[in-house]
């Protein structure tokens, strides 16, 4: 048989409570299916640039450290927010790359990340093809966001809309219990830029012991401050405790995002993203000044993407199949594509993997469909809860030490020297 070179993986853009399932199943199927190492960038691809890896078998020694490492939160290799230069702007940084994955014998490059990761792929895969370069580049979706373009769903998404729904339910029952003080507004702010696919998984909470909140306003459909302050208005005339879940990218008619009017950020990342917080702080306290009533501001903030206690088994599962399925793709000759997830059917539920040109993908964003949101803009509609309610299902425990979850990192073995700055 012939020899096969070698796997690099990395991990980019916010992590997810399952990033590390995925890097699991390519280490794992990179070994079954005879690859010689498996390296992973530390913080990406910009902390590859500068020569920071690691070998995967220095942490991953065994069945037990592979468990350990799919019930791992954030990214077990470190994350980066890094955008690669036009190849016409600036060759010397593919050079660069290249000349590393040739040192390396690099066979594979795997990056489990979101849509700005997969630019990188784009990137990488062109060069590759303009320079006749042999090293194969797959895409791993990742992203709480949901917002991949062609693929069902995302990993990492099923378990942010768990927790989410979770405790969504805990705040409501909260509130409840403070009813008899005074009337009282709870705004919950969940992450979502221009997609509203993580709130609108505050209606998962709905049910026979939960009314679940009041309002739900997505990005998708503009919001009217003035609007909303009268919706708030007739829900106090009719009960006292009023919860609304907010998406933390909801912007007026004009384009302005409300978290800009008060204390979001004007900076941006590498990929021009503008930074936010404060959405629901700034509606509560508008409320307050407003109605005169008792508000709070509720920001799941990392919460959301960090909870691997409450990770969905489908979730898990399906974040070590595409990272498997990354590896096969390339094993079996495919370059310039991302792994996607294939919904089958939903009762029972199961899902396959295919593949897609990442060139469809990159850059573009999937948001939740008009027809899934009500008509008046303040909540979704059945066909998205049942579009979600598989993807929550099943639990993962943790490996439980003292009474806390037990998790695989990188101090577990110690860093080596030329890691430790």
């Amino acid at each position: 048989m012939e020899k096969k070179g070698n796997v690099l993986v990395g991990q980019s853009g916010g992590p997810t409570a399952v990033i590390n399932s995925s890097l699991a199943g390519v280490y794992k199927t990179a070994l079954d299916r005879g690859f010689s190492k498996v390296y992973g960038m530390r913080n990406g691809i910009q902390g590859f640039l500068d020569g920071q890896y690691v070998d995967m078998a220095d942490y991953v020694k065994n069945e037990l450290d592979l468990e350990l490492l799919k019930r791992t939160p954030s990214a077990f290799l470190g994350t980066c927010r890094y955008k690669l230069p036009a190849i016409h702007e600036d060759k010397s940084v593919y050079e660069q790359i290249f000349k590393l994955l040739d040192d390396m014998e690099i066979e594979v490059f795997i990056y489990i990340g979101g849509n700005d990761s997969m630019d990188t792929i784009k990137q990488l895969s062109d060069y590759a093809i303009l320079t006749g370069a042999t090293q194969r580049f797959i895409g791993c979706p990742k992203t709480i966001d949901n917002d991949l373009a062609l693929t069902d769903h995302t990993p990492g998404f099923g378990s942010a809309a768990k927790y989410i729904g979770t405790s969504t339910k805990e705040i409501i029952r909260d509130a409840m219990g403070f009813s008899y003080q005074k009337k009282n507004v709870t705004i919950i702010e969940v992450m979502g830029r221009n997609a509203g696919w993580l709130t609108g998984a505050t209606a998962l909470s709905k049910g026979e012991d939960c009314d679940g909140p009041d309002k739900i306003y997505l990005p998708e459909v503009p919001f009217d401050v003035e609007q909303f302050k009268g919706e708030v208005e007739k829900l106090l005339k009719k009960k006292d405790v009023v919860v609304i879940a907010v998406s933390e990218g909801i912007k007026n008619a004009e384009g302005t995002y409300i978290c800009q009017f008060s204390a979001g950020s004007d900076s941006v990342d590498a990929f021009g993203h503008v930074q936010m917080t404060g959405t629901a702080a700034y509606l509560a306290n508008y409320i307050h000044d407003e109605l005169g009533c008792k508000t709070r501001a509720v920001e799941f903030s990392t919460l959301q993407r960090a909870a691997s206690h409450l990770a969905s088994r489908v979730d898990i599962n399906e974040a070590f199949m595409v990272g498997g399925a990354a590896v096969k793709a390339a094993d079996e000759g495919t370059s310039g594509v991302m792994v996607v997830i294939d919904r089958l059917s939903d009762d029972p539920y199961q899902s396959s993997t295919g593949v897609y040109d990442v060139h469809r993908i990159a850059n573009a964003e999937k948001v939740v469909p008009r027809e899934w949101i009500n008509k008046s803009g303040d909540y979704v509609t059945d066909e998205f809860i049942n579009y979600v309610n598989p993807l929550i299902q099943g639990d993962y425990q943790p490996m439980m030490v003292d009474g806390l979850p037990r998790h695989l990192t990188m101090n577990t073995k110690g860093y080596k020297d030329e890691y430790k700055n």
